[in-house]
C-alpha cells in the first residue's frame, strides 16, 4: 500500500489492559490545570519584568504573547500527530516541553532565554485536546461526557487559579520560584501519566501532512501577530495590514493543498460540516467573552479609589477574585455533562452563552462593589464552564473517531483566537477611553462597562450560531452520537477490534 494511501487503523494496547484506568480522569484534569496555569501565571510579574531583566516593556510583553503563537501552532498539530502515532506518547512529550521550558525560565532571567523558555510552555496546551481524545477513546460511554466536560474545563479552571499563585509568588518570594515549581510538577505529571494513563489504541494511519502544518502555522503566525501588536505597531500600519494580508493569502494557498492531499492536516471537508464549522465558531466567541472577564477584572479593582470606581486592591486581593469562579467550574463541569446527556450538548451551549452574557450584564451594574464583581465574575466563569464542557461533545458528534485528536486541537486553536482577539480589543478600548485620576492616566469607568458590553454581545453571538447547529439523534445515555464516517478511519477503514463505538 503506498505511503500515501491510509491504511486501517489499528489497535496497539487494548484499554482493557490499561493500570488503574479510573485514575485516568484525575490525572489528565490535574496535567490540563497545570499547563493552563502556564498560560497566565507570568501575568502578574509583566509590570515588573523591565525592572528584573533589564529589558524593555515592547520585549517583556512577548512572554504572554509567545505562549499564545506557540499554542496556537502546536495544539492542532500536536492533536493530528496523536492521532497518528500515539496519542498518550505525544501527550508525554508535550508534559517534557512543558518542563524543559519551566527550566529555562527557572535558571535564567535573560529576556531572550525567558521568551523562550515561554515558548516552550506555550506549546504544551495541546495537552488539553489530547487528553480529551484519550478520554474518548478508553472510557465507557456513558463516562465519556462528565469526563470530557472536567478535561475541556481545566482551561478555564487554570486560568482562574493561575493568577491568584503567581500574585503570592511574586508578592513573597524570588520570581524564578514559580518556574521551578511548574518544572517539578510537570515532572510529576508524566511520572502520573506514565502510570496510570493508557495509550489510545486507536490510529490513523498514512503519511504526515508536513506541507500542511507549515502553511497552517504560518497563516496563524502571521494573523496573530498582526492581532497582538497591531496596538502597538499601529491597525493601519504596514507591517500590520502586511501581516493580515499574508494570513489571507496563505491560508487560501494551504486551503487549495489541503483539499488535494490524501491525509490533509485538518480535513476541511469535515471541518467544513455545519455541525463542526458553527462549534468552531462558537468556541471563538466563548473564548472571547470569557477572556474578558480575566483580562479585566484583576486590573479594574487594582484601580486606585482616585478614579472614583476602583477600590485600590492588591495584586493578591485582585487575583482571588478570580477563585470563586475556578471553584464554580470545577463543580458545574459535572452538571454540565448531565444535561448535555438529558438534553444535548447544543442545549447545554447555549445556555451557557445565556449566563455569560448575564454575568456581563451584573457586571455592567456592579462596578463599585468588591462581592458583587466576585458575584459577576463567577457568574461568567460558570458560564464557561457548561460552554467549555459542551464544545468538545459537539465536535465528537461531528467527526469520526480517528479525527478527535486534530477536531478537538482546532477547537481549542479558535478559543486561543478568540481569547487574543478578546485582548486586542480590551487593550485598545482601555488605552483610548481614558482620564485623570489622581496624577495618573487611568480608563474610565465607561471603558470597562463598554468591555462587559462586547464581551456580553460576543456571548449572544455564540448564543444565535449555537441555535443553528444541526440536531443529533441520541445514542444511549451519556453517549456521544458518532460521525456516519467509518469510526477509526478516514476512508472506509473497519474498526479495531476491541474499540468501543464512540463517546
Amino acid at each position: 500500500m503506498p505511503a500515501d494511501i491510509p491504511a486501517p487503523a489499528a489497535p496497539t494496547t487494548p484499554a482493557a489492559q490499561a493500570p488503574h484506568p479510573r485514575f485516568a480522569v484525575g490525572v489528565l484534569a490535574f496535567c490540563g490545570v497545570v499547563v493552563a496555569v502556564m498560560q497566565t501565571i507570568v501575568v502578574p510579574l509583566l509590570p515588573h519584568i523591565p525592572a528584573l531583566t533589564g529589558a524593555t516593556p515592547a520585549a517583556a510583553s512577548w512572554l504572554v504573547t509567545v505562549t499564545l503563537l506557540t499554542g496556537a501552532v502546536f495544539t492542532p498539530v500536536l492533536g493530528r500527530v496523536g492521532d497518528m502515532y500515539g496519542k498518550r506518547r505525544v501527550l508525554i512529550a508535550s508534559l517534557a516541553v512543558l518542563v524543559v521550558g519551566s527550566v529555562l525560565c527557572g535558571a535564567s532571567s535573560h529576556i531572550g532565554v525567558l521568551i523562550t523558555g515561554r515558548a516552550l510552555q506555550g506549546a504544551a496546551i495541546a495537552v488539553v485536546p489530547l487528553g480529551i481524545s484519550i478520554l474518548r477513546d478508553e472510557l465507557p460511554p456513558e463516562r465519556v461526557l462528565s469526563a470530557v466536560a472536567l478535561m475541556s474545563s481545566t482551561l478555564g479552571i487554570g486560568a482562574a487559579v493561575g493568577l491568584p499563585i503567581a500574585a503570592l509568588v511574586v508578592e513573597n518570594f524570588d520570581w524564578h520560584t514559580m518556574f521551578w515549581v511548574s518544572g517539578a510538577i510537570g515532572l510529576i505529571d508524566i511520572v502520573l501519566v506514565l502510570a496510570f494513563v493508557p495509550e489510545s489504541p486507536l490510529r490513523t494511519r498514512g503519511r504526515f501532512d508536513a506541507l500542511g502544518a507549515l502553511g497552517l502555522s504560518g497563516a496563524l503566525v502571521c494573523l496573530l501577530l498582526a492581532v497582538t501588536q497591531g496596538g502597538d505597531w499601529g491597525w493601519a500600519s504596514a507591517r500590520t495590514l502586511g501581516l493580515l494580508g499574508a494570513a489571507v493569502v496563505v491560508a487560501l494557498v494551504w486551503g487549495a493543498y489541503e483539499l488535494r492531499v490524501t491525509t490533509p492536516m485538518v480535513d476541511l471537508r469535515i471541518s467544513a460540516r455545519p455541525a463542526v464549522l458553527l462549534t468552531n465558531i462558537a468556541a471563538l466567541l466563548i473564548g472571547f467573552a470569557f477572556y474578558a472577564n480575566s483580562l479585566v477584572t484583576a486590573q479594574m479593582v487594582q484601580e486606585p479609589k482616585a478614579t472614583g470606581y476602583g477600590l485600590g486592591a492588591s495584586l493578591v486581593v485582585s487575583g482571588l477574585c478570580l477563585l470563586p469562579g475556578g471553584v464554580a467550574m470545577v463543580a458545574l463541569s459535572p452538571v454540565s455533562a448531565r444535561i448535555s446527556a438529558k438534553h444535548g450538548p447544543k442545549v447545554s451551549l447555549a445556555l451557557a452563552a445565556g449566563i455569560i452574557a448575564v454575568g456581563y450584564g451584573v457586571r455592567y451594574f456592579t462596578s463599585h462593589s468588591l462581592w458583587l464583581i466576585i458575584v459577576g465574575a463567577t457568574v461568567v466563569a460558570s458560564g464557561t464552564a457548561i460552554a467549555y464542557s459542551a464544545l468538545p461533545a459537539l465536535v465528537m458528534r461531528g467527526v469520526p473517531v480517528s479525527e478527535t485528536g486534530a477536531a478537538n486541537g482546532l477547537n481549542t486553536l479558535m478559543r486561543s483566537i478568540g481569547q487574543a482577539f478578546c485582548s486586542a480589543t480590551v487593550a485598545a478600548v482601555l488605552a483610548n477611553i481614558t482620564f485623570q485620576a489622581g496624577g495618573r492616566t487611568a480608563p474610565t469607568l465607561h471603558a470597562y462597562q463598554l468591555v462587559f458590553v462586547i464581551a456580553a454581545g460576543a456571548a449572544l453571538a455564540a448564543l444565535a450560531v449555537t441555535l443553528f447547529l444541526p440536531g443529533h439523534r441520541r445514542t444511549g445515555a451519556g453517549t456521544v452520537g458518532e460521525s456516519r464516517e467509518a469510526p477509526g478511519t478516514r476512508k472506509g477503514g473497519a474498526r479495531p477490534a476491541g474499540i468501543q463505538e464512540g463517546a
